[in-house]
């Protein structure tokens, strides 16, 4: 895992969005037991209470499931929420302005779907 920086934002939203990226890329599948919040204190050298509240926010959000006495575990579907939600997240921040731009220069969905084509042959 990747250490916390101080990027401005909240260290446990870091801790959390850490846990996100390797359920995303399948570093951690479903039913996989995370690190614990002590683990990840250590690993990070912050406060445990601090990566509580981030393991805490993906159980709330249904990403993880506690099992008693063990740890916290992937949740079965915790890709899917994650791929969904990130798509939503990508067509607001990036998408729509993207259109908006494109309707003020008189650009259609052909013209940006042949500049994305075109980008795509040079990378």
């Amino acid at each position: 895992m990747v250490g916390v920086k101080d990027d401005g934002r909240p260290l446990f939203l870091q801790i959390a969005e850490q846990i996100e990226n390797a359920i995303v890329d399948g570093s951690l599948a479903a039913d996989t037991q995370v690190p614990s919040t002590n683990e990840l204190a250590a690993f990070h050298r912050i406060n445990p209470a601090t990566a509580a509240k981030g393991i805490n926010q993906l159980v709330a959000d249904g990403i993880l499931y506690k099992r008693r006495g063990i740890g916290m575990f992937v949740a079965a579907d915790a890709r899917a929420q994650l791929l969904e939600r990130r798509r939503e997240n990508f067509t607001r921040q990036y998408l729509t302005p993207l259109m908006a731009e494109a309707d003020k220069l008189g650009m259609g969905a052909e013209e940006i779907k042949k500049l994305i084509e075109a980008w795509e042959h040079k990378r």
